[in-house]
């Protein structure tokens, strides 16, 4: 399994996650606190580790991580940021994003070079366990749906003074998660408006179509229905200001052709999206840096007003 996806490139990535040993420029909440209202805006971003209470999904998470960028640690009044949640795959944890798909470290260099500037990143996590594929969404595996969709923007918003915007909002993900970020977005406009899918399923899919019914939606034909982007997007008609990116390597050809028929429905619904097929297979080691080229795009749509034709090409 770890050949397939990559998940632990060396041994001390392993021995490191195993001990639960902080991730690089991780901070208490105390520490947050204190960094907050500087006169000098730091030169990189803070790691925090959260408790986000599951008011709203009584779904049993673990403890999950917001990265703050140095503006938001800048002077007294700190701008509403915009936010990106990330998820990864089916086996993993919150801290993947970090540890293996670079993203602070990314979120970091586009903030040296815009001022200090970028989204607030939420590393979320949809599965409960290392083991627990729920595929985002709301079912006998638990409702990490709620979780992701209610618990933690209401949460971000409250302690962190993020946007409210649902414009201003968007999912990212790999594997599992790039199929979530669809999902998620074309089921909740009212609190997400782009997704960057890598790598992602045409729906939501354990092992086979009867698993999958099975363990995702206890037999419930109608909520696996209500859970699939193609059905979704029809029943749901034209959307106004969702855009998003799908991504995935030359040797996934499967998740080419469904990117490709995602595309073209999202198109028929409103959503301007685009394909975009990079050298690699499906481990992180592809997934970090197809998440850092779409990173100015996605990061160009949370913070400008959107305009019908205003998608640059990732860069």
């Amino acid at each position: 399994m770890n050949q397939f996806v990559g998940y632990y490139p060396t041994i001390d990535s392993a021995v490191n996650d195993w001990t639960n040993t902080p991730l690089p420029g991780q901070v208490s909440m105390a520490g947050i606190a204190h960094d907050a209202g500087a006169t000098k805006m730091p030169a990189v971003g803070r790691l925090v580790a959260v408790d986000v209470p599951a008011t709203y999904s009584h779904f049993k998470h673990r403890q999950e991580l917001v990265y703050l960028p140095p503006i938001w640690f800048h002077g007294a009044h700190r701008p509403a940021l915009p936010v990106v949640e990330l998820i990864g795959g089916e086996r993993g944890g919150p801290g993947d994003w970090v540890r293996l798909g670079d993203a602070v470290k990314v979120s970091d260099a586009y903030a040296h070079r815009h001022h200090g500037y970028a989204p607030i990143l939420v590393f979320a996590d949809a599965t409960e366990r290392f083991d627990n594929d729920t595929e985002c969404v709301n079912g006998p595996r638990g409702n990490s749906a709620d979780h992701l969709d209610q618990d933690i923007p209401r949460y971000v918003e409250k302690t962190f003074g993020a946007s409210r915007d649902p414009r201003q909002w968007a999912v990212a993900g790999f594997s599992m998660g790039g199929t979530c970020a669809l999902d998620l977005v074309v089921e909740h406009p009212d609190v997400f408006g782009h997704f960057v899918d890598i790598s992602g399923d045409l729906a939501p899919y354990t092992s086979t179509p009867a698993a999958s019914l099975h363990d995702l939606y206890g037999g419930n034909v109608a909520l696996e229905k209500a859970n699939e982007p193609l059905l979704v997007m029809r029943a749901h008609g034209k959307y106004t200001g969702v855009d998003g990116l799908f991504l995935t390597s030359t040797q996934e050809l499967r998740h080419q052709h469904e990117a490709e028929e995602l595309s073209r429905a999202a198109a028929r619904a409103g959503i301007w999206s685009r394909v975009e097929i990079s050298p690699g297979t499906h481990v992180w080691q592809f997934a970090a840096p197809a998440f850092a080229s779409a990173y100015p795009w996605l990061v160009n749509q949370l913070a400008l007003p959107q305009h019908e034709g205003s998608h640059p090409k990732p860069a």
